[in-house]
């Protein structure tokens, strides 16, 4: 007998979806990036502001793309959305101690401490979409 190989491990569909993720992300990320610098350089709005519009922005983009490519899930999409932007928040709110920490106490650019911040948000989102939003 053989093993099937059409078959996708325990540990491979993780895998496949954290790299469409991460795809997916980078296109939430770069709409996040430019409307964060819209809204906070050329607009003038305050940075924690900002960082919430452009970032939801960019939730809403994620949504809809990890709805039907990273995840396959069609179902129940505004219990889905509404826990995928309770997540989202948690980005929000990461990414404003940061700023709390090295914008405001520490002088450093807002533009760097958001590009910074991506990584970390990142990974902490994907885990917890994968476990609670897309369950």
């Amino acid at each position: 007998m053989t093993a099937d190989t059409t078959t996708p491990t325990a540990t491979e569909a993780p895998a496949r979806q954290l790299v469409r993720y991460t795809l997916i992300g980078g296109s939430g990320i770069a709409l996040d990036l430019l409307a964060f610098a819209l809204l906070h350089n050329s607009a003038g709005l305050d940075e924690q502001f900002a960082n919430a519009l452009s970032t939801t922005l960019g939730i809403t983009s994620n949504f809809a793309l990890n709805a039907r490519f990273t995840f396959a899930r069609r179902d129940r999409l505004a219990v889905r959305f509404l826990r995928f932007y309770a997540v989202g928040l948690t980005g929000i709110a990461l990414t404003n101690l940061l700023f709390l920490l090295f914008t405001d106490a520490l002088g450093l650019d807002a533009n760097a401490v958001k590009a910074g911040s991506l990584p970390l948000v990142l990974a902490l989102q994907f885990a917890l979409n994968r476990k609670w939003s897309f369950a």
